[in-house]
């Protein structure tokens, strides 16, 4: 476990919901990765990122997926790819990411409580 945060610090990380509108390999990424575009509704609009996700997911599948992520980290460039946000996922026994999703449906941009 990582050292104690406040209820504040917590409230300043932004993490919405998204639709994936958008998805292709990433073969010039050292890891093996695919890009993401991300739709998170009017108010935020579309993202793209980089995630490390090819053992359990592949790009023609995930569009329409939702998917959370936070959206407030300032972009990173990954290669000659330039990420917006951060798609949030949980790694498995094997060591893949398993991507974390609500189980019902929910708006474009929901924010998480």
């Amino acid at each position: 476990m990582t050292s104690e945060i406040s209820f504040d610090d917590f409230l300043k990380v932004d993490i919405r919901a998204g639709r994936v509108v958008r998805a292709e390999d990433f073969p010039e990424a050292r890891k093996p990765a695919i890009k993401l575009w991300i739709d998170f509704g009017p108010e935020i609009g579309e993202k793209k990122t980089s995630a490390q996700i090819t053992a359990h997911y592949d790009p023609q599948a995930l569009v329409g997926k939702t998917v959370m992520a936070v959206v407030n980290f300032p972009p990173r460039q990954i290669g000659p790819f330039m990420s917006e946000v951060l798609t949030l996922g949980v790694t498995d026994d094997t060591g893949g990411v398993v991507l974390i999703a609500p189980d019902q449906d929910v708006a474009p941009g929901a924010r998480m409580h």
